[in-house]
């Protein structure tokens, strides 16, 4: 027995020495600071206060190009699998994108103010949307309609699905309210310290809260009593993911005061979870992914995608006018053609508005766009 301990003692050691944090792919894209990232398979996108959506091949570790669609901060990015995007922003829109061919497949004009958060349901088939003209709504993805609106009296900032779709959680400042999916109304409310900055579920039960605080809490969202808490960070976190290895089920958090932990769970949440690595990245961080490198797993893998094509920026221009028409078409049109916007199908007829803009191209574009302020700016002196 002895022996055994000290064999598992050994193998845990190794194991906890091999997290060792290295910079990997570092790239300054965007103009202004980021608000919003999604991670598949193989891209990472990032969405800014810029207004656009970069996106970056991480299987060759470049910038695959930008997507210009949006008319205001990006606020949210979700990806459903290999195949397909979508993204909100302060414009009201919601735009579902073919994360192959990077076009755009439908433009929903969301919210009469700003899209804060949306959820995609893990069967593709629902999303939910939270906006600042205080609504939740369901969206039928399969037909690309309105399937419900609820009035909520306040803006909420996050809406979550748990992991099998049966509940979900909508935040409003430092309220949690929980909602069953076949009553679709709230049966409880956690309520937290501070304002919530970020919520993840680590089953369909127990929920990871962090917020404008040091502390992460975790709570169980049948009997709304918090499990235990932790404090890890010296500054407000401000977002969480999760991910199983075969070895852990891991908990990385990234805060204000620029580091990025990751934490071991344990299998009794009222255990406080032991630190597996961190790193300063000395920066102010705004938004946290993580891409997990599964060389080994050939079947999600999307084929090879195609080098974006250049897009001039009078033709980007074109585009976001066509695809305001596009959204005007479509508020006439309730029930537009499923096969347009379906995440659980493909489609080979994408609305108009699509953009791809590759990152030689746009580096042009950013410099003439700073030697025409320069010369207005001078012209009126």
């Amino acid at each position: 027995m002895m022996r055994k301990a000290s064999n598992v003692e050994k193998r845990l050691q190794q194991s906890m020495q091999r997290w060792a944090p290295v910079a990997d792919f570092t790239h300054h894209a965007h103009t202004a600071s980021l608000s919003a990232v999604a991670v598949n398979s193989r891209f990472v996108v990032t969405g800014s206060k810029d207004e656009t959506i970069h996106i970056y091949d991480m299987k060759k570790k470049v910038d695959h190009g930008a997507l210009m669609h949006h008319n205001g901060t990006i606020t949210c990015l979700k990806f459903h699998g290999n195949r397909h995007l979508i993204s909100g922003a302060e414009d009201g829109l919601i735009c579902v994108w073919d994360a192959r061919r990077w076009e755009c497949l439908k433009s929903i004009r969301a919210h009469k103010g700003h899209v804060t958060f949306l959820s995609i349901h893990p069967s593709g088939k629902l999303a939910l949307s939270v906006g600042t003209d205080k609504t939740l709504r369901t969206w039928n993805l399969v037909e690309g309609r309105s399937a419900f609106i609820k009035n909520i009296k306040q803006s909420a900032h996050i809406v979550e699905w748990s992991p099998k779709g049966e509940k979900y959680v909508v935040v409003i400042l430092n309220r949690i309210d929980v909602y069953q999916l076949d009553t679709a109304s709230v049966s409880g409310t956690i309520t937290n310290e501070r304002r919530v900055s970020s919520v993840t579920f680590l089953s369909e039960s127990v929920l990871t809260v962090a917020g404008d605080e040091e502390v992460v809490r975790f709570f169980d969202c049948d009997s709304l009593t918090c499990l235990s808490e932790f404090k890890a960070h010296e500054n407000r976190v401000k977002d969480m993911f999760s991910f199983e290895t075969p070895e852990h089920h891991v908990l990385v958090t990234a805060s204000s005061d620029g580091f990025i932990k990751m934490w071991k769970l344990k299998q009794d949440k009222k255990v406080s979870p032991s630190l597996l690595c961190e790193i300063n990245t000395n920066a102010r961080l705004t938004c946290l992914g993580v891409w997990l490198d599964r060389r080994t797993d050939t079947k999600e893998s999307p084929p090879a995608a195609a080098e974006p094509a250049p897009v001039s920026k009078e033709q980007s221009r074109r585009n976001k006018e066509e695809s305001g028409h596009a959204v005007q078409e479509e508020e006439k049109q309730p029930k537009p053609d499923a096969e347009k916007c379906s995440l659980t199908g493909d489609s080979n007829k994408p609305t108009r508005g699509n953009s791809l803009v590759s990152a030689k191209k746009r580096k042009t574009v950013e410099m003439l766009e700073k030697k025409r302020k320069k010369k207005k700016i001078r012209m009126m002196q």
